[in-house]
């Protein structure tokens, strides 16, 4: 067998999976007793497989996650509310695909940005594009992007996103300027994307955040409609690990 030209030929034509499959299946000998077609069909599988994992590392990369946190370690045992059926069935990425969206509230430490971003590290899996961004940095950039020229490219490029994650909203008053970028980024993914919201504050007081009424009517009923809720409780996560380090023997 011409181990080696096929090799190239494979690399050649960018088939990698193909490839590695092929010398690792060459290498055994009982693999020889594989019909043509079963050798094609673990080639296939094996470079469909690569490509997936290198779509996902890219929109992992690409995502910008805060924390690398994954729906597989989330705790259940804390008592801070969560609703485990409801985050499993969020965990599905069916509701991305339908286009609703995510607003997830509670007290500081009770882990709604891990929650987040564990929503978003599966979403990246599932083979959609993500991007997690603090809302007062992003509002930071957009004001930069304003006065040079990129205001226009950004807001397309978050209105193409399939998940869109605003982390830390409030509790500042947005400005005119703040209010209006919300508004354009909300329009945009109506009922086109989903977008996740975590805030310290209760969703029945953001009109506050917002400002101004007719505004905060305008991103609020596109915003909240259709959209799951968590509403966290408890004390901060960080404190009892804090406390469960300090009480752990020492070696």
């Amino acid at each position: 067998m011409l181990t080696h030209p096929t090799l190239d030929r494979l690399n050649e034509l960018g088939l990698h999976g193909m490839a590695k499959a092929f010398q690792d299946l060459d290498s055994q000998p009982e693999a020889r007793a594989l019909e043509h077609g079963e050798w094609l069909a673990i080639l296939l599988e094996h470079e469909a497989t690569m490509r997936q994992q290198k779509r996902f590392e890219a929109r992992a990369r690409a995502a910008r996650l805060r924390h690398a946190a994954q729906v597989e370690d989330t705790d259940f045992r804390a008592e801070r509310g969560l609703d485990r059926t409801l985050f499993l069935k969020l965990a599905t990425c069916d509701w991305i695909k339908k286009r609703h969206g995510l607003l997830l509230t509670g007290p500081a430490g009770v882990g709604k940005s891990w929650l987040a971003c564990a929503l978003g590290h599966k979403a990246c899996r599932e083979d959609f594009s993500v991007a997690y961004h603090r809302a007062p940095r992003l509002f930071a950039t957009l004001a930069l992007a304003r006065g040079e020229d990129r205001y226009a490219r950004m807001l397309k490029a978050l209105a193409r996103t399939d998940l869109l994650i605003l982390d830390d909203w409030g509790p500042e008053t947005l400005n005119d300027d703040q209010r209006r970028d919300l508004l354009e980024i909300i329009e945009d993914r109506y009922e086109r994307r989903s977008t996740i919201v975590t805030s310290q504050v209760p969703v029945d007081h953001w009109y506050e955040i917002i400002g101004n009424p007719t505004i905060a009517d305008a991103i609020l009923d596109r915003l909240v409609h259709n959209a799951y809720r968590i509403d966290l409780t408890g004390e901060s996560m960080r404190k009892h690990q804090a406390i469960s380090a300090a009480e752990s023997p020492q070696a």
